[in-house]
């Protein structure tokens, strides 16, 4: 059996696997070889896991963002953000910052708000006299926001895992967003600054009130989904479908720049992210069950009692476990892999499971932009077509910046908590 749970799965990892077909491949080696269980029950695990109620958020909620992410929505929320902003110094870095956090309210997938928000934000930057290798390591870093704060699919996914309420789950990851993004843009003003880039023109209230006027239904849709869930309007899972119906009818008849043809195409595109992520979560689920029947966790949680492993030095290992796992695996891969075997653990030592969620994820949104294979790298690299050198080094000053609001995050908990206790 510990050829099955332990030395496969890392073998196949190590191979170049797909995740699911890791899971899957080590499900049934054991119940052929190793268990005398019918092999019904991996069909019927495989099934259950994904009868999820709160499943049916995520591919709402992702093609909301493909929707808005296909006209202008970019761009006027960036027109609203740069004249709000007005002529600090530093400007257009922190325009990069501000639209990709409230992008991020709306769509919840990181890749999308890098590819979006750096079509706009990039070519602008240089023209400023931004170097390129800031310009990408700033929106390859600030997209990874987008699975902190709310609506984020990880989260979301996270919440089914760990069997722990999601609208909790969003809140208490709305402070730790923000304060990320509040720390990078004020590296944004020291680096402009520092390289005598020239401050944006003077706040026009004449212009900001027209830019508002043009980006207010883009900002409509964070509007619905944040006020609709802590108003008690409706679940998160609701809330998507609202998003969804709301992003395809301003985008079609409001701003009128998507066809039907483009409606079926981000369609396309929404079935099959969802595809993937559904197909990883069934076969997680089937994983975890395995680990369970095992008694895996069981065995972990008396082997922490009787090591008196305090909180604090858990949560050092934990970060540590998740920032590795995070540079080679997706975080909803992640989240599913080490959920079943840690959430136990977590629990016998006292540690809020919302809070450690929280952490969780801060650290996967690291690895979304962490060398070598963080797939906001790519993204970047295609849309800017620089070397990865260049995107590694532009890179590293962010990976600092998300590493100390981690340990604040991780040792602080308050952060987390409070925001969840002022809305819920």
């Amino acid at each position: 059996m510990n050829f099955a749970l332990g030395f496969l799965p890392v073998a196949l990892l190590l191979l170049g696997f797909p995740i699911f077909l890791v899971l899957l491949t080590s499900v049934c080696t054991a119940l052929v070889f190793f268990m005398d269980v019918p092999l019904a029950a991996l069909q019927q695990n495989l099934f259950g896991t994904i009868d999820s109620y709160a499943l049916l958020a995520v591919p709402f909620f992702v093609y909301a963002g493909e929707l808005m992410g296909r006209g202008s929505v970019a761009q006027r929320l960036v027109d609203i953000v740069q004249s709000g902003i007005g002529s600090v110094r530093g400007s257009l870095g922190l325009t990069t910052v501000g639209t990709a956090t409230i992008f991020g309210a709306i769509s919840g997938v990181s890749s999308a708000a890098v590819a979006t928000i750096g079509k706009v934000m990039v070519p602008a930057m240089r023209r400023a006299g931004y170097s390129d290798k800031f310009s990408a390591g700033l929106i390859t870093a600030v997209g990874a926001i987008d699975v902190i704060i709310p609506p984020s699919v990880p989260l979301l996914v996270y919440g089914m895992a760990a069997q722990e309420s999601v609208p909790k789950l969003y809140a208490a990851g709305l402070l730790p967003g923000l304060m990320i993004a509040a720390m990078i843009g004020i590296y944004v003003v020291w680096v402009s600054k520092k390289e005598g880039v020239p401050p944006g023109e003077r706040f026009q209230l004449r212009t900001f009130a027209r830019a508002l006027g043009r980006g207010v239904w883009a900002l409509g849709a964070p509007v619905i989904i944040l006020g609709g869930i802590y108003g008690g309007v409706f679940s998160p899972t609701e809330s998507a479908v609202i998003a969804a119906i709301y992003a395809a009818l301003v985008t079609r008849f409001v701003f009128r720049e998507l066809g039907w043809k483009d409606i079926l195409e981000a369609s396309v595109a929404t079935v099959m992210f969802s595809g993937q992520v559904l197909l990883i979560v069934a076969c997680a689920g089937v994983f975890g069950w395995l680990l369970t029947v095992n008694q895996v966790p069981t065995t972990m949680v008396q082997w922490l009692t009787e090591a008196q492993v305090s909180p604090t030095m858990l949560l050092l290992a934990l970060n540590i476990l998740f920032l590795v796992v995070g540079c080679f695996i997706d975080p909803i891969s992640a989240i599913l892999l080490l959920s079943p075997l840690l959430i136990p653990i977590v629990k016998a030592a006292g540690i809020d499971t919302v809070h450690f969620g929280i952490v969780v994820t801060v650290n996967l949104a690291i690895g979304l932009f962490h060398p070598p294979f963080g797939i906001n790298i790519f993204v970047a690299q295609t849309m800017l077509g620089l070397k990865l050198e260049t995107i590694y080094k532009g890179i590293v000053p962010f990976i600092v910046i998300y590493l100390i609001a981690l340990a604040l995050i991780t040792y602080l908990p308050a952060i987390t908590l409070a925001s969840m206790r002022m809305m819920m």
